[in-house]
């Protein structure tokens, strides 16, 4: 064994004073993090009364769609919420569809509210039925409107990849029902 060239060094030995520096510096950590942590960390929560819980738009995976996927999950393609009826509470109106592996599966358009009295959200609406073997683009929930592109087919010996009809809709709440228009200077092909 080869002798070190370099003496003990005194420091490394440790002492009652090292012990309380070390101490004092850990405490001064703790109540540091402790001092800047969000209000909402430092309140306690008293077990008697729970913390209101702020319901917003619903989320459409709250929800139990009508949409029959089999073995397969669901795939939410896009979602918008607004307040679309005027009682002061946001809409959600979500495009979805089965997530298949291959070809292209229809879209279904649901609109999902959640009443004051019901802790789940639910199915107000069905604005496209994916029955119709319809798809869904440039969709789009604003001004109390719901506007997308719809993509069908001219008959049921078109096939799936090909969609050759392309039309523009628009819906609206009006007298207590969705109502489905054109949109202003769109055309179908």
């Amino acid at each position: 064994m080869q002798q070190s060239a370099v003496p003990e060094l005194a420091h490394a030995h440790t002492r009652p004073i090292h012990w309380l520096a070390t101490a004092t510096a850990l405490a001064g950590v703790v109540a540091l993090s402790s001092a800047l942590q969000p209000d909402a960390a430092r309140r306690p929560s008293s077990p008697r009364q729970p913390r209101p819980r702020r319901r917003g738009a619903p989320d459409p995976a709250e929800v139990d769609l009508p949409l029959d996927c089999g073995p397969v999950g669901v795939v939410v393609k896009k979602q918008g919420s607004e307040d679309l009826d005027g009682d002061g509470r946001p809409e959600t109106v979500a495009v979805v569809h089965c997530d298949a592996s291959m070809g292209t599966p229809p879209d279904g358009v649901y609109v999902l509210t959640r009443s004051t009295d019901a802790a789940q959200p639910r199915v107000v609406a069905t604005l496209v039925n994916p029955k119709d073997r319809t798809t869904v683009s440039d969709f789009a929930v604003r001004d109390a409107t719901v506007t997308a592109t719809l993509h069908g087919y001219s008959s049921a010996e078109v096939p799936n990849c090909c969609p050759d009809v392309t039309n523009p809709a628009k819906w609206q709440w009006k007298n207590g029902a969705f109502v489905r228009s054109t949109p202003a200077g769109a055309q179908s092909v």
